[in-house]
């Protein structure tokens, strides 16, 4: 591959100004070397420059020799014969590497390309609209916020990033076209993890936090503060080290195929691989390729234990979970001593130049990072400020399988897996007019009904149909809904023995794991003392759910009004910030109320006041069974106009059951 200058002048924050981020970009460059990688996932919480190093490394990516009118970014000197717009004619242009970003909302038919209706309809050919992938080809695809994307979605981007080509059976389309892209995701592990399968697929993982050392935090803020001030005078100070990197970029692809990767590398890999207990064989592939990308980078025609350690931690760490619950992650030590009892590679014959710095940037400046140019979005909400209930901590038990029931009545909610709704995805039910030049999947056979009864007054003189704008109808699917499941859970003293928090907490995450597989979005209102707290904001990350759930303490008199205001107002801003998401209210208490004058008065009323908002509740009485029982939790659900259901007769399973009933009411 020739070395070509960088693409024209740009202002983007330069890649090797990025401070403190030195995995990141090592990361990020090995894939560009060998895409065949499969891609990096960034994870990292708000503010850590995730978006920033990603859109900086289209700059140092070396042009693309492409054949000119091709949609699909042709190599000119190794055309693709399947190609939709082939054959070629031997030309060639230069154009810079894209960077290609995908959008959250996101549909299937922008993501893969789709029939061109219009000319389907109107000159009665086949014409095929390219999508993202085919924009993206020999470019970066970069995904933001990839774990709030649909499940669907995510599959269709990884196994065109893991084959090299996207295909495209539907509407009389057929068409396979390349699509070799360095794929790049970000996200914040707080709005929820991505499926342990999805997340096998990306090749390299990356956790990024902030650096807590105050020198390195100066040195971001002096290079952040710098770039604002005068954008085009930083970048051109930063030219220099962004040529020479990309040169040694174009160099290390020169020398990929030349590396060998030695049989004692390949037993080490597979040592190493087999002792983290990962499952299947993409661990050792994605490993071998990520070891031989590192050993071109560093000049060297044989992989050596330096490339197998790279590799390895950035491999493996999110291909060891073992349970929904458990975060990704690699321990340094085990590491370590997995390679010390692994086989060796044997020694390179080549003296070719190590990597004398250690880092992805060599003599280049690259050791660090900026905060993000457009900032990370904040996460929702925080717990009030205030003492904590102190009293002990009960433990939950091994959690029930959950079983699912499908809601009767659909409704209109988000993407998900628990209830029917009508969706982006799913099966065809009927179709709908287009607002404007609204997206979506056409429906062909209401567009033609739409347009056929106008064709003598539009002159049609031959075959097919005259189509106009306004006659496109959008398909109607039902599919599965995500919905909000909102605990306000009772951890006053009054809950009694460590025993029964304990039964009540196994429920709990028994319905949280459920929560997990169905894609639904979870919150926890905890109320004790004198105070009602949100311990966690709605979101996806039912791993954070179950981490605080744990922790905690029950002692203290009983709020329970304030717990239920307290639920009524996330409950509100949630229906602002995602209206779309149905909520269900799962209250978890004895019906005591202690706390203030007229306390259990106060309670009904607010329990009146939520059902007057027509919100959806279950009340899970955890009043003993022994000895007098009072039944304030049974008028407290008779209030809330709620399903009652008694902790001591209900399994975890049957929770989850009564559950997704009540959601088709």
């Amino acid at each position: 591959m020739r070395a070509a200058p960088l693409s024209g002048p740009s202002n983007s924050f330069p890649f090797t100004a990025i401070v403190g981020m030195d995995d990141l970009q090592l990361a990020l460059i090995l894939a560009a070397i060998s895409p065949a990688i499969g891609g990096v996932l960034i994870r990292g919480e708000k503010g850590t420059a995730k978006s920033t190093a990603v859109r900086a490394l289209t700059e140092i990516l070396p042009p693309v020799d492409v054949v000119p009118g091709c949609r699909f970014s042709c190599d000119p000197d190794h055309p693709d014969p399947s190609c939709p717009d082939s054959p070629h004619a031997g030309e060639r242009s230069v154009r810079a590497a894209r960077l290609v970003e995908l959008p959250v909302g996101a549909t299937e038919d922008r993501v893969l390309g789709s029939l061109h209706l219009e000319k389907a309809l109107a000159e009665g050919v086949t014409a095929y609209e390219p999508g993202l992938l085919a924009a993206a080809h020999r470019g970066l695809l970069y995904v933001d916020e990839v774990n709030l994307l649909h499940d669907h979605l995510v599959d269709v981007l990884l196994d065109a990033a893991a084959m090299g080509r996207a295909t495209v059976e539907r509407d009389g389309v057929s068409v396979t076209h390349p699509a070799r892209f360095v794929l790049v995701g970000t996200m914040n592990p707080e709005e929820g993890e991505l499926r342990p399968q999805l997340l096998d697929r990306f090749g390299l993982t990356v956790d990024v936090v902030a650096s807590r050392d105050p020198a390195v935090r100066v040195e971001v803020m002096r290079a952040r503060l710098t770039y604002e001030a005068d954008p085009a005078a930083f970048v051109t100070r930063y030219d220099g080290a962004q040529r020479e990197l990309a040169e040694r970029i174009v160099k290390a692809r020169d020398l990929l195929t030349e590396v060998i990767l030695t049989d004692s590398a390949l037993r080490q890999i597979a040592e190493i691989c087999a002792s983290f207990d990962v499952d299947g064989m993409r661990a050792d592939l994605v490993t071998a390729r990520t070891a031989v990308a590192h050993a071109a980078w560093s000049g060297r025609t044989v992989v050596e234990v330096d490339d197998v350690r790279a590799a390895a931690k950035l491999a493996l760490p999110h291909r060891r979970r073992r349970n929904p619950f458990d975060a990704p992650g690699l321990d340094d030590e085990q590491l370590e001593e997995a390679i010390n009892n692994s086989t060796p590679p044997e020694d390179p014959d080549d003296d070719g130049p190590d990597d004398p710095s250690g880092g992805p940037g060599g003599g280049a400046d690259t050791s660090a990072a900026s905060s993000d140019s457009e900032g990370e979005e904040q996460s929702v909400g925080q717990a009030p400020s205030g003492p904590a209930p102190s009293g002990d901590v009960a433990g939950s038990s091994t959690p029930y399988k959950a079983r699912l029931l499908s809601v009767q009545v659909a409704g209109a909610g988000v993407a998900g897996r628990r209830s029917r709704a009508i969706t982006e995805a799913g099966r065809v039910v009927g179709d709908r007019g287009r607002v404007g030049r609204e997206a979506g999947r056409p429906h062909l056979l209401g567009t033609m009904r739409t347009a056929a009864p106008h064709q003598k007054v539009r002159g049609r003189s031959g075959p097919g149909l005259v189509v106009r704008a306004d006659d496109v109808r959008l398909a109607v699917r039902e599919g599965r809904e995500g919905n909000l499941v909102l605990f306000c859970v009772d951890a006053s003293g009054s809950m009694g023995t460590k025993k029964r928090m304990g039964e009540v907490k196994t429920a709990i995450v028994s319905l949280l794991l459920d929560a997990y597989q169905r894609r639904d979005t979870v919150g926890l209102v905890t109320f004790a003392g004198a105070a009602a707290t949100v311990a966690l904001p709605p979101t996806g990350s039912v791993e954070t759910a179950v981490r605080r759930l744990e922790s905690l303490p029950t002692g203290g008199r009983t709020p329970l009004a304030e717990g239920l205001l307290q639920a009524a107002e996330v409950l509100r801003i949630a229906a602002i910030r995602d209206p779309r998401r149905r909520p269900l209210l799962v209250l978890v208490t004895d019906g005591r109320a202690t706390h203030g004058d007229n306390a259990f008065a106060r309670a009904r009323q607010a329990a009146g006041w939520l059902a007057h908002r027509g919100i959806a509740t279950v009340v899970v009485d955890c009043e003993p069974r022994r000895g007098v029982r009072l039944g304030l939790a049974a008028e407290l659900a008779g209030d809330l106009g709620a399903e009652y259901l008694d902790l001591g007769d209900v399994a975890a399973g049957n929770l989850i059951r009564t559950v997704t009933e009540r959601k088709a009411a």
